[in-house]
Formats: structure tokens, sequence, C-alpha cells
């Protein structure tokens, strides 16, 4: 694990305590040697995140990557990442957070995926995603392959731990209990490369 994407909000939310948490990730990577690759932003959580490693936009950036698209966007950070951390945020975090969560699900990319429950912010949609695992709209495993801690340290930690599963993308498929070889589909961005 060398570069991390990390993911949040454009404002700095409610609690003080999600800027903290923001920052505090951000030392962590750095004291650990990590790159971290995020949308460019200087205000809110990507703000306090990008202040804490010394990469803010209008000034230190090591490098600015400019796209077209959102969809370009995700993509490009999605392949330069080897682990991706979720804090908390809206629905930019949220669309961004379940592309990568798809895509994993699919077998497009083999990267951890964490999110920090910074005051038990993820809370509800973890309650939610069991409901679909409930109803066998998702399976389980799929859900465990979300990383939840309340801490950045314990999250930095069992991502770098994460070790790969593979199984069937269909839930109710014969079969689909079976381990499946990882595949890329020849419309996902830059097949291959994630």
């Amino acid at each position: 694990m060398k570069r991390v994407l990390v993911f949040c909000g454009s404002s700095p939310g409610r609690s003080p305590a999600y800027v903290a948490a923001a920052s505090e990730l951000g030392r962590l990577l750095v004291d650990r040697g990590l790159e971290l690759v995020y949308g460019g932003a200087s205000v809110g959580l990507m703000g306090a995140l990008a202040d804490s490693v010394h990469e803010i936009a209008h000034a230190r950036l090591s490098k600015l990557h400019i796209v077209e698209t959102m969809h370009e966007r995700k993509a490009l950070m999605a392949e330069l990442s080897d682990a991706v951390i979720a804090l908390p945020g809206g629905s930019g975090t949220l669309d961004e957070l379940f592309e990568l969560f798809t895509w994993k699900r699919l077998g497009l990319h083999r990267k951890p995926i964490g999110l920090l429950d910074v005051e038990g912010y993820w809370q509800p949609l973890l309650g939610f995603l069991q409901h679909a695992v409930n109803e066998r709209f998702l399976r389980a495993e799929n859900l465990e392959d979300l990383r939840v801690e309340r801490t950045p340290v314990a999250l930095l930690e069992r991502l770098a731990a994460h070790e790969h599963r593979s199984y069937d993308k269909w839930l109710d498929r014969p079969g689909a209990d079976q381990a499946v070889p990882n595949t890329r589909s020849p419309a996902s961005p830059n097949p291959g490369r994630m």
C-alpha cells in the first residue's frame, strides 16, 4: 500500500470531530510514508486532510490532474491508489464510495475499502447495507469487504493487512458460492490497470 484514495466532504460538517479525524488521518499518511490521492479541494474535510499533508490545491499540490468529467475523475483517482477510505461526507462522497464498492463487487479492482466511522457517522448506512444483505440484494461477504474502524490508526492497519477474496458477484445463481477468478469488463475504465 503506497497511495491511499480518500473520499470526504467539501464541508467541515457539524461536529469538530470530523475535521480532527481528517487532520489526524493526513498526519498518519505522512508518518507512514503513504501518498494521498483525493479530490483536490482546499475546503471542508478535504482541505483539513490536505493541509495536514501539505497538499493544498491552490498552493502546494505535488500533482494536479485536470479531467473533463466526474467519471474520468473517479476512474483516475481509483487507478492512482492502492486503498480507499471514506470519511464523513454527503452525496459526492457516497457516489464515489459506492462506485468503488460496486467495482470491487464486480471484480474490477482488488483494493481494500475502509470507512472511518467518526462518531458513528456511517452506522445508519451500515444498517441499510445489512438490510440489503438480509433481503438478499447484497452478499454478506460484500458488506464484510467494507473495513470499518473508529480511528485512523486502526483503519490504516486493517487496510494494510487486507487480503483479497474472490467470490461470484451473483447472489442466487447455482454455484454462486464457488470462488471465481477476478475478471474485468472491456467497458470498465482503463481495463487491466486498476
